[in-house]
């Protein structure tokens, strides 16, 4: 591992890192455009050039490797002088639409020219090279190409990471540009990582775009809820309202990407079918009342039910819930409610696929974790049909709707030979349409918790703002049913949720939040 200086810091890197990587390590940051960790060196854009002592010129930091003993200077006057010729090249024919680019704000062309440049234009607005504007290159993909640097980020992703080599470069000089080989569009099922990983305002999402100001956005790390995968996310958010979904970096799950499906998945978690309030059915029809009145009746339709007999009360439990969720249903029902049954559902929709790349046909987040936790999917059959044969008089389902694994007809058909129906759920379906009781519940981008993904990494959603109205968190719902229930530990937060999880449950031994931090943590063997 060599030790090298740089700015006059000494630091110890892994063999074969570069100097961006290693004057990362410190803190500084060496500019750049075309260098991406997670693709091939180009180093064509140069504005990463640095002084290296006994070499007469400067060198890309890219596509230098640290070395023992090397001494390195990122900011002489020397190297500002190049990067500022730089960005004049750069900016030699860019267009000055900065106020109407999606892309301000998190701009790199923007910040650096702050940084170094601060000079105007030796080129008249009228001699600059033309080149297309809004070309519609994919379902969800815009290119400008006047915006467009050359980096050759997007080229190299689709040629690396997707292999389905869609953009090329064309022409030469100042009129080379980035566009679509003929016959093709940018439709991969990953086509907005290029959106990403585009250093300026070149390629733009059409699901964001004019939608907000980033630097109006709130950002809250979080995981993808919408596959086994887990991929580590950002939520761009602001006054409860979520604008976007964006990779991050974890080396573990995701690297530095997602997938479009999990992208566009925030629109699922708003709606009108969003559950804001408390329903128990009245007349014939499910009317809204306050939140204690609800919990009061569900407690004591599962505590008549639980005395009634064996299985007189049952759970149903979805791989959408967390961990935290999983155990706190558990605990109440084998507890509390003397023994009864919990089944676990891990449903996808018919035809669902996975790839090589990152999308898993499981399209649940918590699959792993139902396993982990004791609750086997197979227990849903024998849950269902002693619910056919009128055993159950009250069946407590979790974040699940039931109707696209039973059938329309099956699922009434249950409704009839049950007592009691109760649904908790974050919004509304055909389930809940027939409970008599639904208690709103917070989706995952409004409270805190853990997933636990398909290679069983154990991974933090922290909550981005509070939830509408009276829906609540759902291991804290049932904390409130376990308390009108004779459950004397009603904790305190999902993180003490947790923390008794851990202590009871094998797989999960001795972790805390602390150690699961943002990269998540596996579970213990055998979990």
């Amino acid at each position: 591992m060599p030790t090298l200086e740089i700015d006059g810091q000494q630091v110890t890197v892994e063999e074969g890192a570069n100097l961006i990587q290693a004057a990362d390590r410190l803190g500084i940051e060496i500019p750049h455009y075309c260098y991406h960790p997670g693709l091939s060196v180009a180093g064509n854009c140069r504005m990463c050039l640095v002084e290296i002592e006994k070499m007469p010129k400067l060198q890309i930091a890219c596509n230098t490797r640290a070395a023992e003993g090397m001494v390195v200077r990122t900011a002489t006057e020397r190297v500002r002088a190049v990067r500022q010729a730089v960005l004049e090249f750069l900016l030699r024919n860019h267009p000055i639409d900065c106020p109407i680019c999606d892309q301000a704000g998190e701009c790199k062309l923007q910040d650096y020219y702050m940084d170094y440049d601060l000079q105007p234009s030796r080129v008249p607005l009228e001699e600059k090279v033309h080149k297309r504007k809004v070309l519609d290159i994919g379902r969800w993909i815009v290119l400008d190409q006047e915006r467009c640097i050359l980096c050759t980020r997007c080229i190299r992703f689709l040629d690396e990471v997707t292999h389905t080599s869609e953009l090329g470069l064309f022409e030469r000089g100042d009129r080379t540009a980035i566009d679509l080989f003929p016959g093709m569009r940018l439709d991969n099922p990953y086509s907005g990582n290029v959106v990403d990983i585009c250093p300026v305002g070149a390629l733009t999402n059409k699901d964001f775009r004019f939608r907000a100001r980033v630097w109006y956005l709130d950002h809250t790390p979080s995981v993808c809820p919408s596959c086994a995968t887990g991929c580590n996310i950002e939520i761009h958010h602001r006054a409860g309202e979520i604008f976007r979904f964006r990779p991050r970096e974890n080396p573990a799950v995701n690297r530095w990407w997602m997938c479009d499906e999990g992208r566009l998945s925030y629109k699922r978690f708003q709606g009108e079918q969003r559950l804001g309030r408390a329903h128990l059915r009245r007349d014939g029809s499910l009317q809204p009342v306050s939140w204690e009145a609800a919990l009061d009746f569900v407690a004591e339709k599962l505590r008549e039910a639980s005395a009634s007999g064996k299985a007189g009360a049952a759970a149903v439990v979805s791989a959408q819930a967390t961990n935290e969720e999983i155990y706190a249903v558990a605990r109440l029902f084998r507890g509390a409610l003397r023994g009864s049954p919990v089944a676990g559902l891990s449903w996808s929709p018919p035809g669902a696929t996975g790839d090589e790349i990152l999308r898993d046909a499981d399209k649940n987040p918590n699959t792993r974790g139902l396993r982990a936790l004791g609750l086997d999917a197979g227990a849903l059959g024998a849950v269902i049909e002693a619910a056919m044969r009128g055993e159950i008089r009250a069946l407590f389902v979790f974040r699940a709707d039931l109707e696209p694994v039973l059938g329309a007809a099956r699922l009434h058909a249950l409704r009839d030979r049950i007592g009691s129906l109760v649904v908790a759920d974050s919004h509304g379906h055909a389930t809940a349409a027939l409970a008599d009781a639904v208690l709103p519940l917070a989706t995952f981008a409004e409270m805190d918790g853990t997933y636990t993904n398909r290679s069983g990494l154990v991974q933090r959603i922290h909550a981005a703002f509070p939830p509408p109205a009276d829906a609540r968190a759902g291991w804290e719902v049932v904390a409130e049913l376990g308390a009108r229930l004779g459950d004397g530990e009603r904790a305190a937060s999902a993180e003490a949720v947790f923390a008794k999880l851990a202590a009871s449950e094998s797989p999960f031994a001795g972790m805390t939040y602390a150690t699961i931090g943002l990269r998540g943590a596996p579970l213990r063997q055998g979990g």
